[in-house]
């Protein structure tokens, strides 16, 4: 086999070329020799599902169906291309950034707690109108998000790494935060990122503001984050936390202002038809000797 993927339907759409099925739920092929294109199973970010790249000796491409990907960085070897599923998540993930953040400013598990315990608990929401968003990590995602905010009458601000017209630099962000209402993270994890929304990011962000996080919970620093929340300063809504997955004891469950979601922003009907399109164009470009899409490491 030359090519192995972990979508059926895309296995049968290929089935001119020597592809196999490997989706993580069974072992991995004993003979891995002739692999050259591998996409690594979708799913809980298990090393177990890259160290077969080692067993690959005549590899030449390694493919996510995530939009994330450091999690594979440390399993490429030089020579290797890394492309990822940027477009994959689009949609579920910008659909669960505009929920968590509704739900935040309109206190929706406030109300739901007291639902469940039998209160009618009315009130005041600062709602999400009139509110200033800055999207941190604007690429399609943070497009995708700012499509689906387009209606709730906001101003948005871009920040991507480099400037381009239309976007900020993050080297812009301490001049940004203090006006932002809603700063929503979809940025990759890289060295730069990691640890990005630190104490003097969250002190710049003004008194009653919510940090929304769709990226990874290494993006932003847990100890500073539960500092701000304890003090009752800011809010947050968070898909991705640092742990992951959260342990059952971690104050970030108990903290105040909290609304936190299991990792969940690419889990919707929408990843299976998305995936299959990706992987069958990139392995048709790569049996044709055509430029992949979405290369992130080139060899």
């Amino acid at each position: 086999m030359r090519y192995l993927i972990p979508h059926p339907d895309a296995v049968d759409e290929l089935d001119d070329l020597d592809v196999a099925l490997y989706d993580g739920s069974r072992p991995v092929p004993g003979n891995l020799d002739d692999v050259e294109f591998y996409a690594v199973p979708y799913g809980v970010i298990d090393p177990r599902l890259c160290e077969p790249i080692a067993r690959m000796p005549r590899l030449k491409v390694v493919q996510t169906v995530t939009a994330g990907y450091d999690h594979v960085l440390p399993y490429l070897r030089p020579g290797l291309t890394l492309a990822n599923g940027r477009g994959v998540h689009d949609a579920a993930t910008a659909e669960l950034a505009v929920a968590l953040t509704l739900a935040a400013r309109r206190r929706l598990p406030d109300f739901v707690r007291a639902g469940s315990e039998g209160r009618w608990s009315s009130g005041w929401s600062t709602g999400l109108a009139d509110s200033r968003v800055l999207i941190v990590g604007y690429g399609s995602i943070g497009a995708a998000i700012e499509r689906r905010l387009a209606g709730f009458e906001v101003e948005i601000t871009r920040v991507a790494r480099s400037a381009r017209p239309g976007v900020r630099p993050v080297a812009d962000l301490p001049e940004l935060l203090p006006r932002a209402d809603v700063v929503i993270l979809v940025t990759p994890l890289t060295p730069e990122t990691e640890g990005l929304v630190d104490k003097d990011f969250l002190a710049r962000m003004p008194d009653g503001a919510l940090l929304v996080n769709v990226a990874r919970g290494r993006v932003v620093d847990t100890g500073a984050l539960l500092a701000e929340l304890g003090a009752g300063r800011l809010h947050a809504a968070l898909d991705v936390t640092d742990p992951e997955p959260l342990p059952a004891d971690h104050p970030l469950w108990s903290a105040p202002n909290v609304l936190i979601s299991p990792h969940v922003g690419g889990l919707t009907a929408a990843l299976a038809p998305r995936a299959r399109r990706l992987l069958v164009d990139q392995v048709r470009r790569y049996a044709a000797g055509e430029p992949l899409a979405n290369v992130v490491v080139g060899p």
